[in-house]
């Protein structure tokens, strides 16, 4: 079991009338709906793809 912190990562705008690039990115993160949450590891890669959309989501760290 890995001790690294998680990430929750919640869609809170619409990817309707974003570039196909933001929307690969949200989809890659699990999410696609206004409301859905996902938990992903506290690494570089996801915390990149959170970058680019951090417009669109809300992150808070879990536990």
């Amino acid at each position: 079991m890995s001790l690294a912190k998680q990430i929750k990562v919640t869609q809170k705008k619409s990817m309707i009338s974003e570039p196909p690039a933001m929307r690969s990115v949200l989809k890659g993160l699990g999410l696609g709906r206004i409301g859905r949450s996902v938990t992903v590891a506290n690494t570089p890669s996801f915390r990149g793809m959170i970058k680019k959309v951090i417009h669109l989501v809300a992150v808070e760290e879990v536990q």
